[in-house]
């Protein structure tokens, strides 16, 4: 029989995943002797001696938990009394003479509790929710507990009318409690299954030979991830399976619960994480309408094998709302996610989690520029129609301009620019020519800017990403961007490039006499605009809100998007004006829209 994990692995569980932060109290009355809890939620922050053992006034003299060895064939057919030397039971005792195998309280298991008060006494047990996981054995008996809700729960053969097979053949045993001091648990068979309410933390003893039971509650949850609802940093939707195990219409009730505050030495939280609910897609746009978790989200299932009885939940993370203070990345969100039923049956509670995520990593995307600025000069003319000149100085009679029509105009087709952008762990943002993703020499996932930087023997499985448009440099030098990445704020990157540039220059051609700014005898380099001119280009990236739309919302930490705007500087001859040396320069203004993806969250860019 299996109905919890040994304890030695949910141990090794426990330390290798990160510590979750939503808080809330299981309340269990416990009569005078034993009592047989079940716990939905883990108090694993703490332990026994301190949370039951430091408290004089809690009566709870011993704590068996029930984790029964599994070996092949191996089952129980009957209530086992808690022993020391039965190793299917841990075990904690307020006698500090005696060893313990027992010193935390972990969620989704059954308990014996003793309590040696004379009175009956409030057990509140502080702790994370903890999803339930059943399993079941039909060769055998299993001590459980079911998730119903706290208050008004249904008694145990009204639980149970949805498998009438299973209702009839099922035999339940209890521990009524009130056994004199000194003397063991007595278990009995529960007979009164018309008037006993299944209470939520209550464990029973359940048998029901040759016959399988998947039947913990009428709606069956099964979510995306066995241990609740994480989003961490970069999840963006998750998946929740609801099923309707009855034979009638269900509705259930989905609803955001806060948690309660945190103790001082765990994690902290800022706020419950901003959720949404997936609508139906608008075929015309492929957008998904959504709603928000202000209010509880209710959905009605068919009754069980019929179309529309299962259904999928998928619940987003509006990462744009994740604006709490101190509103900085790594702000830690937390909260309960509560899944009731309209028959009254069931309260299922899933730990809820997101984080604020930074922007760092490697960014690839594309410019789509769709606009350019006019330069169309007005000029003067007179009653002939002939343009109008200035009067003669020493530098001519130009022609009168009256105005300079500079708006924007579209493009007969959008031109698209690859953009990489790398953000480091100090927050510098880098726009790159190129960037290599592989194994760095120790084998560890890496960014270079060099392909020798990678592990020769793994190259196979690395990749380069280039932008052509952007000039092209032996060492591979990025341009630090001026900035800041975030909604409503903009990057700038200036990028130079000489005019005598030979690898990248697009006004130079090497091996062409008229363009390899050499003069006739090959025998100096000409000035600047006589063959070739430099280039400056001034690109601005400004970071828009995400559409109101849900796959926008929920992207945040994946993608992000903007306006894009490209201010292109042609650099001619020198010239003196006013006793002052300058060069001819002509610019122009283009604009569009971008959008970038997170193809990486490595911080860290290894440079020459």
């Amino acid at each position: 029989m299996k109905t919890q994990l040994p304890l030695l692995l949910v141990a090794l569980l426990l330390a290798a995943s990160p510590a979750r932060a939503q808080w809330t109290t299981q309340s269990i009355t416990l009569k005078p002797g034993w009592n047989a809890v079940y716990l939905h939620v883990d108090a694993t922050h703490t332990n026994l001696d301190g949370a039951v053992g430091g408290d004089a006034g809690n009566p709870i003299t011993e704590v068996w938990l029930w984790q029964p060895v599994v070996a092949p064939g191996r089952f129980i057919n009957n209530p086992q009394l808690p022993a020391t030397v039965n190793n299917d039971w841990a075990a904690w005792n307020r006698n500090p003479l005696l060893t313990g195998t027992l010193s935390r309280l972990i969620g989704n298991g059954a308990y014996l509790v003793r309590n040696s008060s004379g009175a009956s006494y409030t057990w509140n047990i502080f702790g994370r929710p903890f999803p339930a996981r059943h399993s079941w054995t039909s060769q055998g008996v299993n001590f459980i507990g079911f998730a119903t809700p706290p208050g008004n729960p249904p008694v145990v053969d009204t639980f149970f009318s949805p498998v009438p097979a299973f209702q009839s053949l099922a035999e339940f045993y209890h521990y009524p409690g009130n056994e004199a001091a000194g003397t063991p648990p007595a278990t009995a068979q529960l007979f009164a299954l018309f008037s006993t309410p299944l209470k939520r933390g209550q464990a029973f003893w359940i048998r029901a030979n040759n016959l399988h039971n998947n039947y913990f509650g009428p709606v069956q949850i099964i979510p995306q991830n066995p241990d609740g609802i994480h989003f961490d940093n970069e999840l963006g939707q998750y998946s929740l399976r609801l099923r309707n195990l009855t034979a009638g219409t269900l509705r259930v009730t989905n609803s955001l619960v806060a948690s309660a505050p945190a103790p001082a030495t765990e994690q902290q939280f800022v706020a419950a994480p901003p959720l949404l609910r997936r609508g139906a897609i608008n075929v015309t746009n492929q957008t998904y309408a959504y709603t928000d978790f202000s209010t509880p989200q209710v959905i009605t299932l068919a009754p069980a094998g019929t179309p529309g009885s299962d259904a999928e939940l998928v619940i987003g993370l509006n990462r744009a709302a994740m604006t709490n203070p101190p509103n900085q990345p790594g702000d830690f969100y937390a909260g309960i996610f509560r899944v009731t039923d309209s028959l009254g049956y069931t309260q299922q509670e899933l730990p809820v989690t997101a984080v604020k995520t930074s922007n760092r990593g490697l960014w690839v995307g594309n410019a789509s520029v769709n606009q350019v600025r006019h330069y169309l000069k007005a000029y003067q003319r007179d009653s002939a129609g002939n343009p109008v000149t200035a009067p003669l100085t020493s530098a001519g009679a130009p022609f009168v301009i009256t105005g300079v029509d500079t708006s924007w105009g579209a493009v007969p087709t959008p031109f698209n620019l690859r953009l990489i952008l790398h953000s480091d762990t100090n927050d510098v943002i880098r726009l790159l020519q190129r960037v290599y993703s592989g194994w760095d020499l120790n084998t560890n996932a890496a960014l270079t800017l060099l392909e020798r930087q990678l592990h020769p023997a793994h190259l196979a499985i690395a990749r380069r990403v280039s932008a052509a448009h952007l000039p092209w440099s032996p060492n591979n030098t990025p341009w630090t961007a001026t900035g800041e990445f975030k909604p409503a704020r903009s990057l700038t990157n200036l990028i130079t490039l000489n005019y005598n540039d030979h690898a990248a220059n697009p006004f130079l051609h090497t091996y062409h006499p008229d363009h390899d700014n050499l003069n006739a005898l090959f025998s100096a380099v000409q000035p600047v605009g006589v063959e070739s001119f430099g280039v400056k280009r001034e690109m601005i990236l400004t970071f828009t809100e995400p559409p109101a739309n849900y796959n926008s919302l929920t992207t945040g930490s994946t993608r992000v998007e903007g306006t894009f705007e490209e201010n292109i500087s042609f650099i001619g001859r020198s010239y003196v004006l006013a006793a002052t040396t300058t060069n001819e320069t002509r610019t122009v203004s283009t604009r569009g829209v971008f959008n970038l993806n997170r193809i990486s969250t490595i911080g860290h860019l290894t440079v020459p």
